[in-house]
């Protein structure tokens, strides 16, 4: 019989899957069928998923994602403008290891957000540290830094992130100090990490929306040259849900 002792001493280990797996092995008794060294492995089986899921729950806690959001639930096919092909190979996270870019754009309701949500959890659940911001969030706390001195601890937070997520890229107009702002993350994210940016604004007009010339050339030299884009099509995901619901209770 397990003693109230070894248990305590796995719970001071910090060792809770092992204990919670030594508690169910004692209670059925097929385990006693089994050898020491399998035994031994199941109880560390058991520890170590009981880790992986608690860090992934953590990075995910940490992104601050709007909406739950699934790559298997992302609608695909040529009306969407998606190929399901080319979502499963960003799923596997190799453009994130070589610090590319994705642009997502589309008119409003399309499904932008919920496309750069399931990616930002794809890049948790292997591994990779992701924030996600709308742009009027993430202006407001460059504006609150700048006020209070945490400028730079801002700016070490963001470049040390793997996948920066900015939704609403471009929904409010820029002023120049702004801009300049923007620059400074992304001049410091170079070569150290991804982004994402989801906007209902075509890529051809970024340059006329950053008005600063200079500025806008640092900004997209940085953002699109090594991005994948896509630009999501079709009808309103909301309206097509609105009308299910509609249905669903006539």
């Amino acid at each position: 019989m397990l003693t109230e002792a070894l248990l305590d001493k796995l719970r001071r280990l910090r060792l809770p899957g092992v204990r919670d797996a030594l508690v169910l092995q004692q209670q059925n008794h097929q385990y006693s069928q089994l050898g020491f060294e399998d035994r031994l492995n199941l109880l560390i089986d058991h520890e170590i998923n009981l880790r992986t899921e608690r860090q992934l729950n953590r990075r995910i806690k940490d992104a601050r994602f709007r909406e739950k959001a699934l790559l298997a639930e992302v609608l695909t096919g040529p009306k969407r403008g998606l190929d399901r092909g080319i979502l499963l190979s960003l799923a596997q996270c190799d453009w994130l290891r070589h610090y590319q870019n994705i642009i997502i754009t589309g008119p409003t309701g399309v499904g932008k957000t919920y496309l750069g949500t399931a990616l930002g959890r794809s890049a948790c659940e292997q591994g990779f540290s992701v924030r996600y911001f709308r742009s009027r969030r993430l202006l407001n706390e460059i504006e609150r830094s700048l006020v209070d001195g945490s400028w730079g601890k801002l700016l070490d937070s963001l470049a040390k992130t793997a996948l920066l997520i900015i939704d609403d890229w471009f929904r409010d107009p820029l002023k120049s100090d702004q801009v300049r702002n923007l620059l400074e993350i992304f001049d410091d994210r170079w070569q150290r990490g991804s982004c994402i940016l989801i906007t209902q604004v075509p890529v051809e007009m970024w340059h006329d929306n950053l008005k600063d010339p200079t500025l806008a050339d640092a900004i997209l030299d940085r953002v699109i040259h090594n991005s994948h884009r896509i630009n999501l099509m079709g009808e309103s995901q909301r309206k097509l849900k609105s009308g299910s619901l509609a249905a669903a209770s006539a």
